[in-house]
């Protein structure tokens, strides 16, 4: 029966026969799988592999992600020498989980945000740090700082 219906499916779809594609019983390709790439094919010519957790790199404007990296350095006790990017991460500027909250601190202050306990947990880069700072600025700052 199974191999019935994989013979009609395959003649619809214009694809070779399963029994051509070799065994693929219990592997990880399912024929829902081979059914929709074939189908994306034929529709757009280009099947994209891209992860569906894709992640739009840098942003952030420049001028903030500059000022996190300064404030990073100031944190962290760097010198101006040091060189760091957008996708570094605080532990491997020697950052423990003290150092991170100090520099949401100095982030809160300087931009005058306030940054949830979530959020602040998520950010491992200076380009999370960045993104979330330009976010939360968009939309109005999020909870207004409180008053010393």
């Amino acid at each position: 029966m199974a191999a019935a219906l994989s013979a009609v499916v395959s003649a619809k779809l214009g694809c070779p026969p399963a029994a051509a594609l070799g065994s693929w019983k219990g592997s990880r390709i399912s024929s829902r799988n081979l059914v929709s790439m074939k189908t994306m094919t034929a529709r757009r010519g280009l099947v994209s592999l891209r992860s569906p957790r894709f992640r739009v790199c840098c942003a952030a404007k420049a001028e903030t992600v500059g000022k996190v990296m300064q404030i990073v350095k100031q944190q962290l006790a760097l010198g101006e020498e040091a060189k760091l990017a957008p996708e570094s991460q605080f532990t491997e500027l020697g950052a423990d989980s003290l150092d991170t909250v100090e520099i949401v601190m100095a982030l809160e202050e300087e931009f005058g945000i306030t940054v949830e306990e979530d959020s602040a947990q998520s950010i491992t880069t200076i380009q999370d740090a960045a993104d979330l700072i330009d976010k939360l600025v968009a939309g109005g700052g999020g909870k207004p700082p409180a008053a010393a």
